[in-house]
């Protein structure tokens, strides 16, 4: 495989805070990217914006749920530039599109400078979700997939793939190493919302669920390594 979009939550640039960003935990993901940069694939990566704010937790506290979600839209972009900023200083090409108008300090998202982008061997932060509200950054890394014709994607977790129940809480929870896009959506796992599920099932686009913490984890996930748990057709 050549092309990936790897998923990022914002909680994953929180580190050991409870909110925000925390430059180690950011630096500690970066060199993960620089070491899969080295292979020469090509990587778009879609980041969340849950360390600092999420829309739909926001609009339960009173926020209108539109604007809670450009909140969290914005949110995304400081995460981009934090994570363009020290890959950046790791030497690795890179550049920030958003889904929203943000001239001064990021590219807007279009498809086809996406794409050169990503043939010229530079990594892609996609930033802002889709553009619109009410739709998560599941469905933007979903839907970017699928615009720049990537091959899998890669969803970075803090557990080592999907289980039946949350292996925190129960010690017997079950790990699945390959599932289908309707076991997940009739057991209602959470590996994606439903909607960025179901366009990875009418598009046959397969999804690796995986520890991003795990030494070399991503590194073998490109190298087409089963290293969590694979969603796809399984007649495919």
């Amino acid at each position: 495989m050549k092309r990936f979009v790897l998923k990022l939550s914002g909680e994953s640039l929180k580190g050991d805070k409870n909110s925000g960003i925390d430059t180690q935990a950011v630096l500690d993901i970066c060199q993960k990217i620089r070491d899969i940069h080295k292979l020469k694939i090509e990587l778009a990566v879609v980041i969340g914006g849950g360390n600092i704010i999420r829309g739909a937790l926001a609009s339960d506290g009173g926020l209108d749920r539109a604007t809670a979600d450009y909140m969290g839209m914005l949110a995304t972009v400081i995460n981009a530039l934090a994570l363009q900023n020290v890959l950046e200083n790791l030497e690795v090409p890179t550049r920030v599109l958003s889904a929203i108008d943000m001239n001064k300090v990021a590219e807007p998202y279009i498809r086809r400078r996406a794409l050169r982008h990503l043939n010229k061997g530079r990594v892609v932060i996609l930033a802002a979700g889709t553009g619109n509200p009410y739709f998560s950054t599941d469905t933007a890394a979903v839907l970017k997939a699928l615009e720049l014709n990537a091959e899998i994607i890669l969803k970075a977790t803090k557990v080592d793939g999907v289980y039946d129940s949350d292996p925190f809480k129960n010690k017997n929870a079950k790990k699945y190493k390959e599932l289908t896009y309707i076991d997940v959506l009739k057991q209602k796992l959470k590996v994606m919302d439903s909607t960025a599920i179901s366009l990875c099932m009418d598009n046959n686009l397969p999804i690796m669920v995986f520890n991003m913490w795990e030494k070399d984890c991503l590194k073998r996930a490109v190298k087409g390594e089963i290293v969590g748990t694979l969603v796809r057709d399984l007649e495919c």
